[in-house]
């Protein structure tokens, strides 16, 4: 869940670079991917649910956890995960409804780093899953392919999710593997009531230490509310605003009583069993 810009991945030399990274999608392939809004085609997930209630769990500090570890050691699991990813591939998604295009690729982006995570295990962090020798994380390489497109998981996040859809709540549908990220959901999200499903998960989110916090009368933030500025508003009243409308009573009185942030914070700790 992370740009070259905004997450700080390590280039050394651009030069160098080229050639290494695999390169993102062109906008006009994936131009293909907004057509046909009105398809009444639908995917089950029920395979990626059983395997999401199998291995994550709600843990004591409110971070939904993955055992990385034993889903690893599980084969039928991990081919489990990749057939599952691969009946995604198959789908051609303009044959879906909005809200059944919406679950369809935060899921496909949740399994293609899940799959990542546990192929590389064991990890610290997922930004030691390099792209190449001088790019940390998996965000830039060919993971998967849909439609003929080859695509990266940035691709899928801001390419398409972010781009289509111009939602901020995309950023609490997508799980980079973190402790500092929105919770990867404990079931695959759907079509039918995804309005509501993601507002419960932007709830949950803001009315987290790691998505708010205040030290006295000073802000804080998850950082990804300043990464990605724009998509809340572009400004810190706006993204206040925004996080007024998902806090509980005493966070929003807080809220309603500051107009800046005063800093931002993000911990990248792999979010597994070890890590609570």
């Amino acid at each position: 869940m992370a740009d070259l810009k905004r997450r700080g991945l390590i280039i050394a030399g651009a030069g160098l670079a080229t050639g290494l990274i695999a390169r993102p999608a062109a906008a006009r392939d994936l131009a293909v991917f907004a057509d046909g809004q009105a398809g009444r085609a639908t995917v089950v997930h029920a395979a990626f649910d059983a395997l999401l209630a199998r291995w994550t769990h709600d843990a004591n500090d409110g971070v939904v956890r993955v055992d990385y570890a034993s889903w690893r050691r599980s084969n039928p699991d991990r081919d489990g995960l990749g057939r599952y990813i691969e009946s995604l591939s198959a789908v051609d998604p303009r044959a879906l409804n909005r809200p059944e295009q919406f679950a369809f690729w935060a899921n496909l982006y949740n399994a293609l780093t899940l799959r990542e995570v546990i192929d590389a295990w064991p990890v610290r962090s997922i930004r030691d899953i390099r792209s190449s020798l001088l790019v940390a994380g998996p965000w830039k390489k060919t993971v998967a392919r849909v439609r003929g497109v080859d695509l990266s998981l940035d691709d899928i996040e801001h390419g398409i999710l972010r781009k289509g859809w111009s939602d901020p709540r995309v950023h609490y549908a997508v799980n980079c593997a973190s402790f500092s990220c929105p919770n990867l959901p404990r079931k695959a999200w759907r079509g039918t009531g995804l309005g509501p499903t993601l507002d419960t998960a932007a709830r949950a989110y803001v009315n987290h230490p790691r998505g708010v916090t205040f030290k006295g009368a000073a802000l804080t933030v998850s950082s990804i509310y300043k990464w990605y500025s724009r998509d809340f508003g572009g400004s810190d009243p706006r993204i206040i605003g925004h996080l007024a409308a998902y806090a509980a009573a005493p966070l929003k009185a807080r809220l309603l009583q500051v107009d800046r942030i005063a800093g931002d914070t993000y911990n990248w700790s792999i979010n597994d069993m070890e890590n609570r």
